[in-house]
């Protein structure tokens, strides 16, 4: 066994502690080679030190280039900056990684929904270059470079390559905005002539969320700008169960930060009812990042068994067991293996 990989762990506001604490759990009983240095951001971050993001905390992910961030809270329309926002624009995560696939067990709208979506994420009209203009109106810029269309796009490509995904399929709104999206289609398509054994197409956005709720099992890789990502990505989420089952990335050059993507839910927060599947399926991804590809795999299937035998479910998925009870039973399977 080498040295332990440390990473920096966000608990986060609402149900984000009792999630943390559950999925730290599992990784333990599972072995993972996990050290984790537990910081501070959000309303807890605030409410501690006086700002939503500490030093220590952007100090931590900086040296450990590793984080697994619970949910936070942002005020909407007032307040503090996004902390996602400015995580993701301080280490350059340019890439939004967020697979969507029917989970064993679990009932959704659909029964063969695998799909990936890889979402720009620094740019478009998430770069906050906003203002007013005159007393009654406020303008936003959106921003697409060549630089980080290409690199999206080539992360895309090469994700479909070395996992054996057969399709690409670029999303836009290049007949309106011809010169932002058709600057993001073109680099697309560049990208695309260099892998000649992944089929590629293009897709206008409003088009593809109507054919995401009819038939989405003909999309394999949806590749988009960042704001595109964002909503479909909600979308496809809602098509397996929602954003408690769903996890997802943020991966730049040599730093990575995976997340629980759905909100803090402070109606059940200390309640011990929060489901921690989106978070511990986000810390698999985080695992196999590292390359421990088959501890992520061992709590796979452990968390495959507790869904499918529906033996402690909490309420959202249709049973009334508690986070505590959902952990345990998990690590029951493992034990089993």
């Amino acid at each position: 066994m080498g040295m332990p990989t440390k990473v920096t762990l966000i608990p986060g506001d609402g149900i984000g502690p009792e999630i943390s604490q559950s999925v730290r759990e599992i990784l333990t009983a599972a072995g993972a080679p996990i050290e984790w240095e537990v910081c501070l951001a959000g309303q807890a971050g605030l409410a501690a030190t006086g700002t939503p993001l500490p030093e220590e905390t952007l100090a931590s992910i900086k040296t450990n280039k590793l984080a697994l961030k619970g949910p936070l809270t942002t005020q909407i329309g007032e307040g503090y900056r996004s902390i996602n926002v400015t995580l993701r624009q301080t280490f350059d995560l340019y890439c939004n990684l967020r697979p969507v696939q029917n989970l064993p067990g679990l009932a959704g709208r659909f029964t063969n929904v695998d799909l990936v979506i890889f979402r720009e994420n620094t740019e478009d009209l998430y770069a906050g270059i906003e203002h007013k203009a005159g007393k009654y109106a406020a303008e936003s810029i959106k921003l697409i470079t060549r630089e980080a269309s290409l690199r999206i796009a080539a992360a895309a490509f090469q994700y479909a390559q070395k996992h054996g995904h057969k399709k690409v399929t670029a999303v836009h709104k290049a007949n309106i905005m011809k010169l932002s999206d058709g600057l993001f289609l073109q680099c697309a398509r560049e990208v695309a002539a260099q892998y000649p054994a992944v089929a590629y197409n293009e897709v206008i956005v409003d088009n593809l969320c109507m054919q995401l709720v009819q038939r989405p099992e003909q999309f394999d890789i949806l590749l988009a700008p960042n704001l595109y990502g964002d909503i479909i990505s909600d979308l496809c989420a809602g098509l397996v169960g929602g954003l408690g089952v769903v996890p997802g990335a943020n991966i730049g050059t040599d730093c990575a930060i995976f997340e629980a993507v759905h909100g803090t839910a402070p109606d059940i927060a200390g309640k011990n009812m929060a489901n921690p599947v989106a978070m511990l399926l986000s810390a698999l991804m985080l695992l196999e990042y590292i390359g421990e590809m088959a501890t992520a795999q061992t709590i796979r299937n452990a968390v495959t068994a507790v869904l499918t035998e529906k033996t402690a479910l909490t309420p959202d998925l249709g049973g009334n067991a508690t986070t505590t009870a959902m952990t345990e039973a998990i690590i029951t399977k493992l034990k089993d293996r």
